[in-house]
């Protein structure tokens, strides 16, 4: 269905929006005309690097022409500006041949990541009653094209769906390009770019609206912080529709400024470490677990690594002892990376003190991000202590696609973000992360809801009542505990089978409890609720001193 562009999502006020246009942020530029001036200025020089299938390489101007291709052969198939197209593709270059595509007409990317399930990819299409999902035949060992099949059987309204590969009874990627030879109205600067997933405190992630304009400049920014210009050569190895390796600067930032991004098709070191040395890799993006492998993996590797210059760390806190060990193992610079898929992103400083390096999380991109660190009362606090992070600029968004009633509370009455990050500030302006003030885990960069956790583990017939927390890992930061109490009289549960009925509802694997204990009672607050900070302090909380639990009482999932 074609949808008006600003329909579902909360916009900057006409004086911010003017304010921002004056001070040269937003540029009036779209994704469509930059990849076009990229393809006019240098249509020759090598844009993506796809190292599978015995290594493919698209110009700046291939990539224009197959993006224009794909587009034509998209709108014949009745796809129009406004409509949204769940992309669920692993790092190909078919990703960003489509999302380009997508851009030239104006339809709108979903972006699902490649361990998302049913569940997931279920509420996606229905949610933004999408008119195509797009996917590989089989990635890690999964068929994509069977859950395609199931999701849409019961979401009417996906209309295609394209397969990059096999496309068994779907429609292949391959075969839908045709000639540009009608003419797309396109998008405008202010229009919706595309939907991006928040990490969600809830189960289902609300949807974020980035606008050409705003996100371009983020990428702008972030070009000119990191010394992104025609020579980087950018390594994708986190998920590709992840925001941190799209745009910190990431993929975007890359084709931006001219460079050339190199997919990688598995982060480990051995397959990495082989790609930085034969594409001779100049910067990448990495979250504090892989960051931690690839430091410890460099002194025994057998590969050059001396071309890589930068390695950006984010997605989740880095500690002080893992970055001091960064620059020593990999020969390279270290700069840290805090920031949202909702907007705000910090950088450290390539002239920054190598102190400021490892112990912060870097400074907003923009002169016009505004912070706040306010306490429980939402009053300011002292500089220097910790507290609540509220947010609002020139690329953070005003409120969430389609949530009104979630944006009353995710967002302050004069448009200021409420991050639930806890921040304090230096003297030099830069942010020390502490945690988040909301339960969400953020396991390795990926974050967990524990409530659709426990939903799906209430839903076993031998489930009393469950909480699910995260625990201090020194690998991935965070692990997701799961405390079981069985009813009465049930048949007996093993922490595997619990594990395996969670897998079997179709969830993304990351979402499956790494660790599952019984016990007979949960910590209490004062007030009786659940103490989950008494949970993460290990199983000892839930024991003896704990307030008994009804074995009677028999709770029903949450929705």
């Amino acid at each position: 269905m074609n949808a008006a562009p600003h329909d579902d999502a909360p916009t900057w006020p006409a004086g911010f929006a003017e304010r921002y246009r004056a001070a040269g942020h937003w540029r009036g530029e779209t994704f469509t005309g930059v990849l076009r001036a990229r393809a006019a200025a240098h249509g020759d020089r090598v844009a993506v690097v796809d190292p599978a299938d015995g290594r493919r390489a698209w110009t700046y101007g291939e990539l224009d022409r197959r993006a224009a291709r794909l587009a034509a052969g998209f709108a014949t198939r009745g796809i129009a500006r406004g409509d949204r197209v769940v992309v669920q593709l692993p790092n190909v270059a078919e990703f960003i041949e489509v999302v380009f595509a997508l851009f030239r007409i104006g339809a709108l990317p979903v972006f699902a990541l490649p361990a998302h399930r049913e569940t997931e990819i279920g509420y996606f299409c229905s949610f933004t009653e999408a008119v195509a999902y797009v996917i590989p035949d089989r990635h890690a060992g999964f068929d994509h094209r069977e859950l395609a099949t199931a999701v849409r059987a019961r979401t009417p309204g996906l209309k295609h769906v394209f397969v990059v590969g096999d496309p068994g009874e779907h429609t292949p990627l391959s075969g839908v390009p045709c000639e540009d030879s009608v003419p797309l109205a396109g998008p405008e600067p202010h229009d919706l770019a595309f939907l991006q997933l928040s990490g969600g405190t809830t189960g289902v992630p609300k949807l974020i609206p980035r606008t050409h304009d705003d996100y371009i400049y983020s990428l702008r920014g972030s070009d000119e912080i990191c010394g992104v210009d025609e020579d980087t050569r950018f390594l994708v190895v986190l998920p590709a529709a992840h925001n941190f390796p799209m745009s910190s600067p990431g993929w975007l930032g890359t084709l931006y400024a001219g460079g050339t991004v190199v997919l990688c098709p598995r982060p480990d070191p051995a397959t990495a470490f082989a790609l930085v040395e034969q594409e001779r890799v100049t910067m990448t993006g990495l979250v504090p677990p892989l960051a931690l492998v690839w430091t410890e993996a460099a002194a025994d590797t057998g590969h050059d690594l001396s071309s890589l210059e930068l390695v950006l760390v984010g997605g989740a806190k880095y500690s002080e002892a893992a970055a001091r060990r960064l620059e020593p193992a990999l020969g390279c610079r270290l700069m840290q990376v805090f920031g949202m898929a909702e907007g705000l992103v910090n950088y450290t400083r390539l002239d920054d003190d190598p102190e400021t390096v490892v112990t912060t999380q870097g400074r907003p991109i923009s002169e016009d991000d505004e912070i706040r660190i306010v306490d429980d009362a939402g009053q300011d606090v002292a500089e220097g202590e910790f507290g609540h992070l509220l947010t609002r600029g020139p690329y953070t968004i005003r409120g969430y696609w389609r949530a009104p009633g979630h944006n009353r509370t995710a967002f302050t009455e004069d448009g200021f973000y409420r991050t639930g990050d806890i921040v304090r500030r230096t003297s030099n302006g830069s942010l020390v992360v502490e945690g988040r003030a909301k339960d969400q885990i953020n396991r390795g960069g990926e974050k967990v809801a524990p409530e659709e956790i426990e939903n799906i583990i209430l839903a076993h017939p031998s489930v009393h009542d469950v909480s699910v927390v995260g625990v201090a890992d020194a690998f991935l930061g965070e692990r997701t505990l799961a405390y079981v109490i069985l009813r009465d009289g049930a048949e007996p549960l093993t922490p595997v089978a619990v594990k395996r009925h969670v897998r079997e509802r179709g969830v993304a694997a990351y979402k499956v409890p790494d660790l599952v204990e019984f016990v007979d009672a949960f910590p209490r607050t004062g007030i009786g609720k659940v103490s989950k900070k008494g949970l993460r302090t290990g199983p000892s909380a839930a024991g003896p001193a704990a307030t008994p639990a009804d074995p009677h009482r028999a709770r029903t999932p949450r929705h």
